[in-house]
């Protein structure tokens, strides 16, 4: 009998659904489906680095795009499909009562932010995360930061919460716990009843709440209340175990299995990270880099628990057994924003549009509407071309990457973008080349940090939306890195590595190693870095990192 299994990827904007056929990895069939609160920028402030999203957005989305994904299969026997694993944002937690249902479920709370999940890239902790680094140091304990790299980012766990309970007593009294999106989704999926039941996950325990073994689990009850007080009694309200992506976490529920249209009982692995699952699709080995690069990058490493033993690498958010491939160390490092930031430069560019063209005497609506889609979707490919023309080096404008904060290395939130060079000669190409080249310079940074504390990269690859559809910035990121750089085959390789992680769930391969391995598509492009552009590079790189120490400064 055929196996199938499905990938459920929840993205920032959507989820994907992928079915994938476990002999051979081949994508039988997959569909998108948007949060359609989120699109309409609900329960978000972003000049406050609020970004919430409702659980309801993630319920209809992900019955949408499985339905339709098994829709494109018709005919299709359910019992094919054998097992399912999500992949999600993180750290992306939730309050929750003691049935895990996320209080923004219930009634009085189904308009408060805070009863919400609260987004990987909410960054309204920062406070709390300058406190928690201030207190890990100095309390007199064990440094729980150490597998973090020595910092705590407000986009994790711990800052979170101590965040919502001291500015809603309201959330902060009828939360009985607290669940990352990837365990929810999981505990929603087998019908959950407890939320002290459901198993938890190693990627998103590891560092986001910092969970080791050495220290029996979580952090202690008396550093926790000793970074708040409210947060007395929460530990035994969470978890002590966790588990990596390819065991099992129970079976669909009845009503699951009848919303989706599949068999009750299939195997539903433990959630895991989106971008730890594309490591995996990316068919991750030994020291390579895999760079999921989307609105912000993650750069995922494993390495043999043996060579890395107890190496603590300074200033990269974590060092997790298990968190990527289970039996070795997996190592995740990232920039907070990547393709956001060249978002961002559309939308000031798209402003005069969004705004004087509704108004404008001279087009029927439909034109005003079709010209401004038009406009919106070239906007990107257009500066792209024209670019690619410019001489590195020859705009003399250099940028810094951190509109949403700095991630790693050395996290720091607080911190904002820049832009030096301008001149009465500079255009908008001119601006994005800098910006695309301050993204490439972020992420050099990080392979700098990696290789200086003794971790090597012997190769790196590429996936996600950026790397399969922009050639500039790939090529640029490869004459920054001086490196070639291998892209991904799949267009899903967080859902291709979820699914590999169902397919060991489900017994039908020993290990990921060997799911990868059979189920791998392999990689259909390389970036070469081009000589003469690698050395001036090295030189537009030195006066970023200068103008970055100058920013930091002033901060």
């Amino acid at each position: 009998m055929k196996q199938y299994v499905l990938g459920a990827d929840f993205g920032t904007d959507s989820v994907r659904a992928v079915l994938v056929d476990t002999a051979n990895g081949a994508e039988l069939a997959s569909a998108v489906s948007y949060y359609q609160r989120w699109k309409k920028g609900l329960y978000c402030q972003p000049a406050q680095n609020q970004f919430r999203q409702h659980p309801l957005d993630y319920i209809e989305s992900l019955e949408d795009a499985v339905k339709r994904t098994l829709a494109e299969l018709p005919g299709i026997d359910p019992a094919y499909v054998v097992a399912i694993t999500v992949d999600t944002t993180g750290s992306t937690p939730v309050a929750v009562d003691q049935s895990g249902t996320p209080l923004a479920l219930l009634t009085d709370f189904a308009e408060n932010p805070n009863g919400m999940f609260i987004l990987w890239k909410d960054h309204t902790a920062i406070a709390e995360a300058a406190e928690i680094n201030q207190k890990a140091r100095n309390w007199g304990g064990t440094d729980y930061t150490m597998y973090e790299g020595g910092i705590y980012s407000s986009e994790w766990f711990w800052a979170k919460i101590m965040h919502t309970v001291r500015s809603d007593e309201s959330v902060e009294k009828a939360a009985y716990s607290w669940m990352e999106h990837c365990d929810w989704v999981t505990h929603l999926l087998i019908g959950g009843s407890d939320a002290l039941s459901t198993k938890r996950s190693r990627c998103a325990a590891g560092h986001k709440a910092m969970w080791h073994e050495s220290w029996d689990g979580l952090p202690s009850e008396a550093f926790l209340t000793h970074l708040e007080p409210k947060l007395a009694g929460l530990r035994d309200r969470l978890y002590t175990d966790t588990y990596t992506a390819d065991e099992v976490a129970g079976n669909l529920s009845a009503e699951w299995a009848q919303r989706l249209g599949l068999h009750e009982g299939v195997v539903v692995s433990v959630g895991t990270f989106d971008a730890h699952a594309g490591a995996v699709g990316g068919e991750a080995e030994a020291y390579t880099l895999v760079k999921v690069m989307g609105t912000s990058t993650c750069d995922m490493l494993v390495a043999p628990m043996d060579e890395v033993q107890d190496k603590l690498v300074r200033g990269i958010c974590g060092q997790v057994d298990g968190s990527i491939v289970p039996g070795m160390m997996g190592l995740e490092a990232g920039q907070s924003a990547f393709g956001d930031l060249l978002a961002w430069f559309k939308q000031v560019l798209s402003w005069p549009l969004q705004q004087i063209l509704p108004t404008s005497q001279l087009l029927d609506e439909a034109t005003k509407t079709a010209l401004l889609e038009e406009m919106e979707d070239k906007i990107i490919a257009e500066l792209s071309q024209a670019a690619a023309k410019i001489p590195v080096g020859q705009s003399g404008i250099v940028a810094l990457d951190w509109v949403n904060g700095r991630r790693t290395p050395d996290a720091d939130q607080s911190l904002k973008g820049a832009i030096m060079g301008l001149n009465m000669g500079s255009d908008a190409p001119g601006i994005f080349k800098a910006l695309v080249e301050a993204i490439c310079f972020g992420s050099k940074k990080i392979v700098d940090r990696f290789e200086s504390e003794g971790i090597p990269i012997k190769a790196v690859v590429g996936m996600g939306g950026v790397a399969k559809k922009s050639a500039f910035v790939m090529q640029t990121l490869a004459d920054v890195l001086n490196r070639p750089i291998k892209i991904a085959r799949s267009e899903q390789a967080p859902a291709l590595g979820a699914a590999m992680y169902a397919a060991v769930a489900a017994g039908i391969y020993p290990d990921v190693a060997s799911a990868s391995q059979a189920m791998g598509n392999g990689f259909d492009r390389i970036y070469h870095p081009i000589t003469e552009n690698a050395v001036l590079y090295e030189k537009l790189y030195a006066e970023y990192g200068r103008f970055g120490d100058f920013v930091e400064r002033k901060v």
